[in-house]
């Protein structure tokens, strides 16, 4: 019999497994059925695409429990019509899981944004990051009035996530769901690093429905 490879674990690994334990540990003894009760399904209320960005924990900065939430997170968390993951995403979530609210969750010094905001070429990224100039584009006016640099940086953020809940709209997904009695809402929320805290950006269903003669289907 070929003997087990038996390479030590590196240490940053090791980290991980004894973490994963510690917490499957204080996990029971705060609540001994959880894990049985989380095998047999989930049936989450909010779908939360948000930023790659590891300091933006979803369920963390929620306070929702696992099985709460189902989450999607790409680069300054957009809603890109051709992405077929999140495309998938979106669908499961509001067709078979049923979610009543979807949440567009930026944050406050995200890095894509930075990057979109630059100059600078990045590889393959740039071509990702061209989403956010649109955005630029179509808000140059406003954009431009604003004179400080942090302010423009953080009003990005911003435009970004309502643009992004607007792209949300306009998906069939989306346009079929609002047939429904009880469609999904959608919500465009930026994260605040700093603070801590959630912010909500209010986008208004008038925002939602300016261009419905041109996106919307019957």
């Amino acid at each position: 019999m070929e003997a087990i490879n038996r390479t030590p674990m590196h240490p940053d690994m090791e980290r991980i497994f004894k973490g994963n334990l510690e917490w499957v540990e204080k996990k029971r003894e705060d609540d001994p059925e959880f894990f049985e009760r989380s095998a047999k399904g989930q049936t989450p209320k909010y779908l939360f695409i948000g930023c790659s960005d590891s300091r933006v924990p979803a369920s963390q900065i929620s306070g929702t429990a696992p099985g709460e939430m189902f989450v999607h997170r790409n680069i300054a968390n957009m809603v890109v019509h051709t992405d077929m993951n999140l495309l998938s995403v979106l669908q499961y979530a509001v067709e078979v899981l049923k979610v009543k609210h979807i949440m567009v969750v930026g944050h406050y010094g995200c890095g894509g944004v930075a990057a979109a905001m630059s100059d600078k070429q990045f590889g393959l990224i740039d071509n990702w990051l061209t989403n956010i100039k649109d955005v630029i584009r179509l808000h140059e006016n406003e954009f431009n009035f604003i004179t400080d640099e942090e302010q423009r940086f953080r009003r990005l953020v911003e435009l970004n996530v309502i643009e992004q809940v607007i792209n949300l709209s306009k998906t069939s997904i989306i346009q079929n769901a609002l047939k429904d009695e009880d469609p999904p809402q959608l919500h465009g929320l930026v994260y605040d690093i700093r603070e801590g805290i959630l912010h909500n950006l209010n986008v208004k269903e008038h925002m939602l429905k300016r261009f419905e003669h041109i996106y919307g289907m019957q």
